[in-house]
């Protein structure tokens, strides 16, 4: 697969399926400027301003060039249109609790600031019902059926998908995508 042929690239899958670390790894790989939903949707203290952040995205999808990760369904319209490459990160559960568990506690244990300044995981959100563990939860059955069916829809028929299935699938992507040592 040729680098060039991948100038904006939406990178989507289940919470906690690495979309950022693959979307870093692509950014860099490729030269590639980077813009993480999660950033530009969240505010200080979980605020979120629908309107700014649709001006925001639409600014960010004008770019000729860029990696982007996250899902955020409604504004498809604007991501996958200005997209021309999806990477769907299809990995089983197997793959992503395990995951998603570790960073959670991690992110809590450290008290790492997220998006949009002092937003932290804390241990009463994890067990409540806005758990990033119970969204993967409720969002991995429904990818699952649902991307297949957007894939084919017309208004996306301009997109080229690749779809990894696990972490060695991955990899294997990465290795096509090596800078050419000088």
């Amino acid at each position: 697969m040729s680098k060039s042929s991948m100038k904006r690239i939406m990178v989507v899958g289940t919470s906690g399926s690495g979309k950022t670390t693959l979307a870093d790894t692509l950014s860099e790989r490729l030269g590639l400027p980077r813009i993480e939903l999660d950033a530009l949707f969240w505010e200080e203290n979980w605020g979120v301003d629908r309107e700014r952040f649709g001006r925001d995205l639409r600014e960010a999808c004008g770019g000729e060039r860029w990696v982007m990760d996250g899902n955020y369904g409604s504004w498809r319209h604007v991501t996958w249109a200005a997209a021309d490459t999806i990477v769907w990160l299809r990995y089983d559960l197997s793959v992503i609790l395990p995951r998603l568990t570790s960073r959670t506690i991690k992110r809590i244990a450290t008290r790492e600031a997220l998006w949009g300044g002092p937003n932290r995981e804390t241990l009463s959100k994890a067990l409540s019902r806005d758990s990033i563990i119970l969204w993967a939860l409720k969002t991995y059955h429904r990818h699952r059926r649902e991307y297949p069916v957007l894939f084919a829809a017309p208004e996306h028929r301009h997109l080229r998908v690749i779809t990894l299935d696990s972490p060695e699938a991955c990899e294997r992507f990465l290795e096509t995508l090596k800078r050419p040592t000088s």
